[in-house]
């Protein structure tokens, strides 16, 4: 036991190979704290899921080691999944005022409101919890209050990063703090964990306040258009950029969709979102403005299905519609996966007439992540003796490994790291040893990991290929089973009945002869009639149609 207890094991829950659902954790004996607690946004073929968040197994199995959740910044690939985690066991929450002011909305939400024990840090404050000593460093992101966290462990510093750009002109608050990075550096630094986001990109990421001149431009232009911007709920910043917009060409500023709307009242009562009086209007008050004298600010700028922006693009919002003196600015760059849902968004804003600008077009996003010349910076200033890529797909990650050791790391001293894989760091080494539980849960509606692989097959399936029913009244008598009504032969989603009524008659006279052959067997096996059933359409529309659609024979015993 006194061996495993001088180990560090550090492990990621997500956040390695992918984008999104970023949680890590650093484990010492019997304790153990844990970095973010994100979501992640559904792939194409996760039909009907809403959201993907980590596989929390190995923290309720050792629930009792567990000294705190320790959230980097307010995003939701970093705090997400926080109800979800705690539905299943109770941690105590530290972060800086607004995360936790913007995670209390989301349990809120969820009902969880008495079970969270929440507790706020400054930039520059530390906790002891455990044998850990935690430290919030400040860093600019796209968020306000976001920062890097420095662990003090029984081997050395861990420092994570964190989502981090090195922005010397914030829109709020002080500059990232890189005399602390420094200062660690100069002690020594055991592990980095860093992240890997855009580190495929050249040179630096430009300021936010970039994006507030490029609104500027916009509201100037647009004298006689309603304005509308897309954007995370989270951004209080940029929210900001464009309220001051607003206020300066004398629009009234409507919020659109839940997350927004809880996102500025938090903002606003913590003092991160100042909004002169007057200034919001709700949404039935629009009716007394022109369009020339609105701006609207939305959710949507990844093509949520049920995101406001997508309900206006799609005609289906019951207060806002979307018309040809509309301008539409979608602040945000797609994050992978949502290319084809942010593409059909446009699409149809376009089709109702509206003009959309999107990046590309006009600098009307910049990143919050750090780009090639950052990254090399902190580098520079940390010095870690061992690396760790975070965040990011693994192209992202071993990129960031060729970077480290450009410049001068050795690499055995970098890891590349799958979700679920251990480094233990002892005084003398680090290397990678054993995995715990890990992967994905899927969320859909309110259910939490009850849709796995097999059931995302048969939606595939479904969607695909469609379903055949084919419905039996049978009687068992003695042992045997006796044909009493149908066969009845129901498509969905295959062919348009009406108009392939041979098919179905086909599919009806297989099905009888099945059921005759059957008969003669004097058996009284339901699933192996089934069975047959299935086997001998599935041919009969094979050789018909070359499809292969969904068959579900039905026995109704009468």
């Amino acid at each position: 036991m006194a061996a495993k207890k001088n180990k560090l094991r550090v492990f990621a829950l997500g956040g390695l190979g992918e984008i999104g659902k970023n949680m890590t954790v650093l484990e010492y004996g019997n304790d153990l704290i844990v970095i973010d607690c994100g979501v992640a946004f559904p792939q194409d073929e996760m039909l009907g899921v809403d959201l993907v968040i980590p596989d929390f197994s190995y923290l309720i199995q050792n629930h009792h080691k567990i000294r705190g959740l320790f959230l980097t910044h307010a995003h939701e690939d970093h705090i997400g999944s926080v109800p979800y985690l705690l539905r299943e066991l109770s941690v105590r929450i530290f972060g800086t005022r607004l995360t936790l002011g913007l995670v209390a909305n989301k349990l809120k939400e969820h009902g969880l409101s008495s079970q969270a024990e929440m507790t706020c840090i400054n930039p520059g404050e530390a906790v002891n919890v455990g044998c850990f000593g935690v430290e919030f460093i400040r860093v600019t992101h796209s968020v306000a209050d976001s920062v890097a966290i420095a662990v003090e462990t029984p081997v050395g510093t861990v420092i994570h990063s964190g989502d981090f750009k090195v922005d010397f002109t914030p829109i709020q608050g002080e500059p990232m703090d890189l005399q602390r990075f420094a200062v660690l550096g100069d002690r020594g630094v055991r592990l980095f964990l860093c992240e890997s986001t855009n580190v495929l990109f050249k040179g630096y990421t430009m300021s936010e306040r970039n994006v507030g001149r490029v609104f500027e431009q916009i509201f100037e232009e647009s004298t006689n258009q309603r304005i509308m911007v897309a954007m995370f709920s989270s951004n209080i910043d940029r929210i900001q950029q464009v309220l001051n917009s607003a206020v300066r060409h004398k629009r009234k500023t409507l919020f659109m969709g839940r997350s927004m709307v809880n996102a500025v009242r938090t903002a606003t009562e913590l003092g991160y979102l100042d909004i002169p009086k007057g200034q919001v209007i709700d949404v039935n008050e629009a009716r007394n403005y022109t369009p020339q004298q609105l701006c609207i600010v939305t959710t949507g700028s990844q093509g949520e299905q049920m995101a406001a922006l997508s309900r206006m693009a799609s005609s289906d919002h019951r207060q806002i519609v979307v018309t040809p003196s509309d301008k539409i600015v979608i602040s945000a760059s797609p994050i992978p996966g949502n290319e084809k849902m942010i593409s059909r968004v446009i699409n149809d804003l376009l089709k109702l007439g509206a003009e959309v600008i999107y990046e590309g077009m006009m600098e009307v996003h910049v990143s919050g992540h750090a780009k090639e010349e950052e990254l090399k910076l902190m580098h520079a200033l940390i010095r870690p003796q061992y690396l760790m890529p975070v965040h990011g797909e693994f192209r992202h990650l071993k990129h960031h490994k060729d970077l480290a050791v450009s410049m001068g790391m050795p690499k055995e001293d970098v890891f590349l790291m799958d979700i679920g894989q251990v480094l233990e760091i002892t005084g003398k080494e680090a290397k990678i040893n054993g995995i715990v539980p890990s992967g994905q849960l899927l969320v859909d509606g309110l259910g939490v990991g009850d849709v796995g692989n097999v059931v995302l097959r048969d939606r595939k399936h479904l969607s695909e290929d469609g379903l055949i029913i084919a419905a039996v009244g049978v009687s068992l008598h003695d042992g045997a089973c006796q044909i009493i009504s149908g066969p009845e032969i129901i498509s969905r989603g295959f062919v348009y009945v009406r108009e392939n009524d041979d098919l179905m008659q086909g599919a009806r006279s297989i099905v009888s002869e099945t059921l005759f052959e059957v008969e003669q067997k004097n058996t009284s096996d339901m699933q192996y009639i089934k069975n047959r059933i299935r086997d001998d359409l599935k041919e009969f529309i094979w050789q018909r149609t070359k499809r292969n659609p969904m068959i579900f024979p039905i026995l109704l015993e009468v």
